[in-house]
Parts: structure tokens; sequence; C-alpha cells
């Protein structure tokens, strides 16, 4: 499983650079199979997510190479509708290659996505929005059988602006006949990314970014050469490692615009943020400032998958904070880890009261998803003594090489395996 070994106390320094966004890369990974074609994807992080995606591809019959940061897919070869059960239960994300499949082949067979145990995220909307595009569903025995004689175009009222579901949408209208509406789409900055690639590609698609996307239906696609958006959620974990130690960094290939909620929670907090084009300097205060309100909320609202790292930020502040959790119901498991090391957190139900104490101490602790790590890998920054992180494969679903990263600009970690 591997763990983390971090000895707490030092103040980070340097720069480091932020590597190609995980929630953009997989969605368009999945959606190189709707054209038959070649696409070369760059900015590539080394996650165990993305081997996952391309352990699927390449077991539908894709022709997947990697060397370090690109990859190129041939998905002309397909020639499988089944995915594999044991890969997708590894990864939520999974799930929008069915959108992908029933634009390319017109069925596929997957079963119930896994992930991070983070409370209920029933597909539901991803379902109903496909049945709406043609695609008839069955379920049973805990998979999926979706197949279709044709896609047509139509408007779709999203009930919740779903990332998945807007993906998976509009993978599926590509190449539907007709024109598709999505309203009440989810605006994440991601999405924008996937809009990018298919246009390129041939596709027509407008309005990513805001909560109305439009898909013109086209017949064909064509090859694609195309660099991921840095990830947003990794800038946000080095910004809060920074402030969380006192430290002085910058981050290095950011898009200032994707950061907004984050740099104005680190501000309250009290840290100090200084940004240009594509970089961020972030130093940290003497004092961290408690927050009397942070409430996750869809974009551009505060990321959830942010909510774990500002609570071990919090965790020390002076004063008491409040984290309303709206996006995931059981997204606090990280706050009985941090307890182990002195913090003082008391939940009820999708609210977090945090009474700030002076400081953490090192303890043995696991990481129960990916975000809850990271937070207890920057718990362990400013903790007192040694800190353990467990079950890092959490972590590393998100994070390339997360040490190392953090070993640059100062920080007391070492992976064991």
């Amino acid at each position: 499983m591997g763990k983390f070994i971090v000895n707490g106390g030092n103040k980070l320094s340097g720069e480091v650079s932020v590597f190609g966004a995980k929630n953009s890369v997989l969605p368009i990974l999945a959606s190189t199979v709707i054209s038959g074609n070649k696409s070369t994807i760059l900015n590539i992080p080394d996650l165990r997510d993305v081997e996952i995606m391309e352990k699927i591809l390449t077991s539908l019959g894709c022709s997947v190479e990697r060397i370090d940061k690109i990859i190129w897919v041939d998905s002309k070869p397909i020639n499988q509708i089944k995915i594999p059960e044991e890969l997708v239960r590894e990864m939520r994300s999974s799930i929008i290659l069915m959108g992908a499949m029933l634009a390319r082949c017109g069925e596929v067979i997957v079963s119930y996505p896994g992930g991070c145990e983070i409370g209920p995220r029933p597909i539901d909307l991803h379902l109903k929005a496909l049945k709406e595009l043609g695609a008839e569903i069955e379920e049973s025995h805990g998979f999926l059988h979706c197949k279709t004689n044709g896609l047509k175009g139509c408007d779709i009222q999203l009930d919740y602006p779903s990332v998945g579901a807007t993906e998976n949408t509009i993978l599926a209208a590509v190449t539907a006949e007709g024109t598709t509406i999505i309203r009440n789409a989810a605006r994440e900055p991601e999405i924008i990314d996937l809009q990018y690639y298919l246009n390129k590609a041939g596709a027509k698609v407008s309005g990513a970014g805001t909560s109305v996307v439009t898909i013109e239906g086209v017949k064909n696609l064509h090859d694609v050469t195309h660099n991921i958006i840095p990830d947003r959620i990794v800038a946000g974990t080095y910004m809060a490692a920074a402030a969380i130690t006192e430290g002085e960094v910058i981050i290095k290939n950011v898009i200032i615009d994707h950061l907004q909620a984050i740099i104005a929670k680190l501000k309250e907090a009290g840290a100090l943020i200084y940004y240009d084009n594509n970089s961020i300097k972030v130093v940290g205060p003497k004092k961290i400032n408690s927050i009397e309100m942070l409430q996750t909320l869809p974009y551009p609202g505060f990321p959830t998958d942010m909510q774990a790292q500002m609570m071990a930020l919090l965790s020390i502040a002076s004063g008491t904070s409040i984290i309303t959790e709206t996006i995931f119901e059981n997204r606090f498991k990280h706050a009985e880890e941090l307890a182990r090391m002195g913090a003082k957190i008391k939940t009820f139900g999708k609210v977090a009261v945090i009474k700030g104490v002076k400081e953490l101490t090192g303890a043995k602790t696991t990481a129960k998803d990916l975000r809850g790590g990271a937070a207890l890998v920057l718990a362990g920054l400013v903790a007192k003594g040694t800190t353990e992180v467990e079950n890092i494969y959490h972590i590393e679903r998100g994070y390339e090489n997360l040490h190392l990263s953090l070993q640059d600009i100062g920080a007391d970690i070492k992976k064991i395996d």
C-alpha cells in the first residue's frame, strides 16, 4: 500500500510546477474512442487513475502508447463493448465512457463505478440524459447494458449541475443526429478543456463554462493534438501547504481564473498572495485566521476537492471555523484522522466545526480518500514530530509524486513502499 513519513516544522520555500489536471485528462481520454482516429494528448500527469483509463482503453481494443507526458491513442481498432469490471470499480470517472461508447459503437456494458468512498454519487442523472438522447438501458446484477439504434439531439435539463453527467451527455451528443442543448450544465474548467479538445477534432460544442451547453451533431471527427490544462486542485494543495507552514512558495503553470475561490479563502485565513499570468506566490501568515464560514459549492464556488486541505489549515487557526460540505455526504473522514494529531473537530452531518489548536502532533494516520490523504500530509508538514500517512494509493490517484514535489520546496517527507 505504501506510506508517507513526514517530519514537521520546516517552512516551505521555492518553486513548484503543476501538472495536467486529472479531472480533465480522464474525460478527454474517454472521448478518444468516439472518433476512430488518432489523438495525441500532452501534459499527461503520472497518476494511478490515468493508468487505469489507459488499461480500459487497451481492453476495448485501442492502441495506446505513452512516453513521459504524452499519450497517443488510436481508437480505430476498438473490438469490445464490455468495460472490465475490476477497472471500473477502481475509478469512478470510467462511467463517462458510456456516452463515448454509445456514440462510437451504439452499445456498451459497464458495471457501477467505484472510486473514493465519499458518499453516494448516484449516476441517475447520467442515465436519464442518455435515455433522453435515445439510449435503452437495462440494469441487472450490478451491470448497465446500454444500447441505441441512433442517438438524437434533444433539450436536456439536468436536475443538478453534475460534472460527470454534463461530460457524459456531451460525449454522447457529439455525433448524435441534430442539436443537443444541456441546461443547468456544470461550469467547471475541465468541461471547457473537453470542449477545446472535441472542437479541435471537428466537433461543434459551444457554451462550456456556462450553464447552457449546445452540441451540434457531426458525422465524423479527425486526428487531434491537445494540451491538458493544469490541475487547479493540485495548485490549491500547494498553496495551502505554503500557508500552513508559514512558507513562501511560487506555484508555476497555473490558470489564475481557476483558483479565485481558493485565493479568496486563503487570503481570509491571512495568507499573502501575488500572481501574474501563469504563476502564483503564496506567503503563509504567522497567525492563521479562523474562517467564519466556508461552504463547498459547484464551480465557481469553493471546490469540494479543497475542503479537506482547508480543514487541515484551519485546525491550527486562531479561533473557530465552520465548514459546510454541500457536494458529498461523507467527506469528513479526514476529521477523525486529524483528531489523532490533536485537532479539535466536531462534525454534524454536513457541517464541521473546527476549534483551532496551538499545535498538532505527529501520529499514525490513514488516508481514507484522495483529498483527505493530502490533508493529512499538510497537517504532517506543520505537526510537531513525525506523522505517518498510510494507504497513500488514494493520494497517488490524484497527485504525481507529491513527496518529491514537497521535498523540492523544503519538506521533510519520504515515501516507503
